[in-house]
């Protein structure tokens, strides 16, 4: 029987012990409450080891049929490192280049080779109020600012902006930040989405002051103080777009701007998105029916 008892290998120790000055097998086993068979073992293991600690074997099986292959988790180790994507866009990437593998196996997989960022026990759900249901293009559309350091005096703002019933995404590089700038972003954004925009939800940046909010056109929604949770789906896109776009070109307004029309176009036109089903934002919103 197996045990996760710390103190084990010392009591076994004890044992092999009180063997070595004469008592007996069975006598042991009575005086430490185990069977003589177990402390008959413990003894021939300190001939072994020596008078050390015998440490717990380990429970897991000596052999496993069923295991997936090496071949199979390098696989999955491998497009994990090529997409950087969820565990359920890497199983579904992996099933389209024909590998039938679970979902479940795909999770253990990444697991066991430390390639998945583990939640935090310590971190507290927090509740807030009820956010407008996106039940259709522009019903909540989340607004966001990246601050790119260029030196100790001067920044760059990326302005990004995302749609969360469709997941069409605009994002566009200024000098500068301000309500004004923020409204020019906006009326850009507006041109480039085929929808209305009916609600808007940013953080309480200076960016999205009163000034911003009585020109905007649409409901202005801001989410609670140090709370960007509040804000996730833009967040999480900010990460992405530094991560496959931004970070890979030097910090210049007019670059960053080139690429991000280039990686726009991949990321509303092609990128499978897995709230959406695997399919792209254009062809997710292409489906919706009024």
């Amino acid at each position: 029987m197996y045990t996760t008892n710390p103190q084990m290998p010392k009591v076994r120790r004890e044992a092999a012990r009180m063997v070595r000055k004469g008592y007996s097998t069975r006598e042991v086993a009575r005086h430490f409450g185990f069977s003589q068979k177990a402390v008959s073992n413990w003894s021939r293991k300190t001939k072994e080891i020596g008078d050390h600690l015998i440490p717990t074997r380990t429970s897991r099986p000596h052999i496993s049929p069923k295991r997936l292959s090496k071949e199979v988790r390098d696989i999955v180790s491998n497009k994990r490192k090529e997409l950087r994507r969820s565990i359920e866009v890497i199983h579904h990437a992996v099933k389209e280049d024909g590998l039938e593998i679970s979902l479940s196996s795909v999770y253990r997989i990444l697991r066991d080779r430390y390639q998945l960022k583990r939640k935090s026990p310590w971190k507290k759900l927090h509740y807030t109020s009820l956010r407008p249901e996106a039940l259709k293009p522009g019903d909540l559309v989340q607004m966001d600012t990246i601050h790119l350091m260029v030196n100790k005096k001067q920044r760059i703002y990326v302005y990004t902006l995302i749609d969360l019933y469709s997941r069409i995404a605009y994002a566009r590089a200024y000098q500068r930040i301000s309500s004004g700038k923020s409204l020019e972003f906006l009326r850009k954004a507006r041109n480039y989405i085929p929808f209305t925009i009916s609600c808007i939800q940013t953080d309480n940046g200076p960016e999205f002051s009163s000034y911003f909010s009585q020109r905007l056109g649409a409901v202005h929604r801001h989410s609670r103080i140090r709370k960007p949770n509040d804000n996730a789906h833009i967040e999480r896109f900010n990460r992405t777009l530094q991560e496959e776009c931004i970070n890979k070109v030097s910090v210049d307004v007019v670059k960053i701007n080139k690429a991000l029309k280039k990686y726009l176009h991949h990321y509303n036109n092609t990128r499978a998105h897995f709230s959406l089903d695997f399919r792209s934002s254009n062809i997710y919103l292409s489906e919706y029916k009024v």
